[in-house]
C-alpha cells in the first residue's frame, strides 16, 4: 500500500472509530446481547396412564396415510380395532402388513351396520369422508375424520343436521395441534396465562410433495391421482389450511369469526394445471386475527416434510413454536421459545403426553366433548371451505 492511500485508510477508520463511540455515549441502540436471563428445560417425563375405558372400533376407509397416527392415538386412548375397509389395493396391501390380526372386510356396510362397533375412523379421500361419516352417525357410532373433515358446505350442513339429530360425534383430526407435542403444551401455557391473552396466531405450513426428491416438473411425484384435483382434495386452503384455522381458533378462544382475505395460486405445477401449491388467508374474530401461509416447496435439504412453525402473539409475552425441526440447529421438532416480561425461555416438549386418543375415548363412553369442541372442530371447517370457495386465483410471472 503507498502511503497516501494508507493514509486516507487511517483517516476514514478513525472517523468510523470516533463515530460509534459517539453513538454509545449518545444512547444509540447497542447490538450487545441482553443481560435478561435465558433459561433452557425439558419437560419432566410421565408416565403413561392405563386407559380409563375401553371402545371397539373399525376404519372405513384408509386413502391417505394419516391413517395410522390416527388409529395410533385411538388404540393408546383404550380402543381395539376390529375391523377395516379400504378401497385401494396399494394402501390395503401395507395395512394388512401392519396390522395382519385384523378383519379386513370387503365392503364398507359391514363396518357402518356392525352394532358392536362404536366408533368409525376414515382417511378416505377428502371429499368422500362427510357422507361416510353422515352414514357412521346415522347407524348410531362416532366418527374421527382425518383432516379435512369436511370439503364442500352442502356437506357441512348435512353433517349439521345429522349431530342435531343423532347426538352422535364427529371429529376432526387436525393433527398439527392434537398430535404434536409442543402445540399442547402451548395449550397448556395459554391456559395458565403465560402471555396474557392470545391476540393473534400466525400459522407457515409448508409441505414437501414427496421428501427425498423434488417435484419441479409437476408430475404425479408418488402421490395418487386424487391428490392433484380440489375437488376430491378439497383446495390447498380446505385442505392442511384446516390445521392452521383449527390452531387459530384454539389458541384465541374464537367462537366466530370470518375469512377477511384469501389466495391461492400454481406456481411450480405447470403439468398438474388445478394443483395449488401456494396460498394464504387472513382471518379476523371476536377474539383476536390469524394469519395463514401454505405451501408444497418444502427443500430437500431440510431433511423432513416441513419446517410447520406456530407464533402466539398474547397481551404479555408470545410463543413460538418450531414443530418438526431447529433449522440448522436440530432435527429435533416440539421447540417451543416463550418469551414474557421477565425471561426469555426454550422448553423441550418432547416428554409432553398426547391426551387426545384417551378424551375421544372418554367422550365416546361419557357422551362430552373434552377430546375437541365440536361447534369448533365445525366453524374450523366452515372457515376454511369458505376461504377455498373466495380464494382469488393469482398467477406470478416467472
Amino acid at each position: 500500500m503507498s502511503h497516501s492511500p494508507r493514509r486516507e485508510f487511517l483517516k476514514h477508520a478513525s472517523l468510523l472509530g470516533s463515530m460509534a463511540g459517539l453513538m454509545s455515549l449518545s444512547g444509540a441502540p447497542s447490538f450487545a446481547s441482553s443481560s435478561l436471563p435465558v433459561v433452557e428445560e425439558s419437560l419432566v417425563p410421565q408416565a403413561d396412564a392405563a386407559p380409563k375405558y375401553k371402545i371397539k372400533f373399525a376404519v372405513c376407509g384408509m386413502s391417505h396415510d394419516h391413517i395410522y397416527g390416527m388409529i395410533g392415538a385411538v388404540i393408546h386412548g383404550g380402543g381395539e380395532m376390529v375391523a377395516a375397509w379400504g378401497g385401494e389395493e396399494d394402501k390395503l396391501a401395507s395395512f394388512t402388513k401392519r396390522f395382519p390380526n385384523v378383519k379386513i372386510v370387503k365392503t364398507q356396510d359391514e363396518i357402518i351396520e356392525d352394532p358392536s362397533i362404536q366408533l368409525v375412523l376414515s382417511s378416505q379421500i377428502a371429499s368422500a369422508r362427510a357422507p361416510i361419516g353422515v352414514r357412521v352417525m346415522r347407524h348410531g357410532k362416532d366418527y374421527l375424520a382425518d383432516k379435512p373433515g369436511i370439503t364442500t358446505l352442502e356437506q357441512l350442513a348435512e353433517v349439521r343436521k345429522t349431530i342435531a339429530e343423532t347426538k352422535r360425534i364427529y371429529g376432526i383430526m387436525y393433527s398439527e395441534r392434537l398430535e404434536v407435542k409442543a402445540a399442547v403444551y402451548a395449550g397448556e401455557l395459554v391456559k395458565q396465562g403465560a402471555i396474557g391473552k392470545v391476540i393473534q396466531t400466525i400459522n407457515i405450513a409448508p409441505h414437501q410433495i414427496v421428501q427425498g426428491h423434488g417435484d419441479a416438473g409437476g408430475g404425479s411425484g408418488g402421490r395418487p391421482e386424487w391428490f392433484w384435483n380440489p375437488e376430491q382434495y378439497g383446495g390447498i386452503l380446505c385442505d392442511i389450511g384446516s390445521h392452521q384455522v383449527d390452531q387459530f381458533l384454539f389458541y384465541t378462544g374464537c367462537t366466530e369469526a370470518e375469512v377477511v382475505a384469501s389466495q391461492i395460486a400454481n406456481v411450480r405445477h405447470p403439468k398438474r394445471p388445478k394443483f395449488q401449491d401456494f396460498g394464504d388467508m387472513m382471518l379476523r374474530g371476536n377474539k383476536g386475527f390469524g394469519y395463514v401461509r401454505l405451501d408444497w416447496f418444502t427443500p430437500d435439504g431440510l431433511g423432513t416434510w416441513g419446517d410447520g412453525r406456530l407464533f402466539l402473539l398474547g397481551t404479555d409475552g408470545y410463543i413460538e413454536i418450531r414443530k418438526y425441526a431447529n433449522v440448522a440447529v436440530s432435527k429435533q421438532g416440539n421447540n417451543l421459545f416463550i418469551v414474557d416480561n421477565k425471561q426469555a425461555r426454550y422448553i423441550d416438549c418432547n416428554n409432553m403426553p398426547l391426551p387426545f386418543g384417551a378424551q375421544l375415548v372418554s367422550d365416546i363412553v361419557n357422551r362430552t366433548h373434552t377430546a375437541q369442541d365440536q361447534a369448533q372442530c365445525l366453524l374450523a371447517a366452515e372457515l376454511v371451505i369458505k376461504a377455498q370457495r373466495a380464494a382469488k386465483f393469482v398467477t406470478i410471472e416467472e
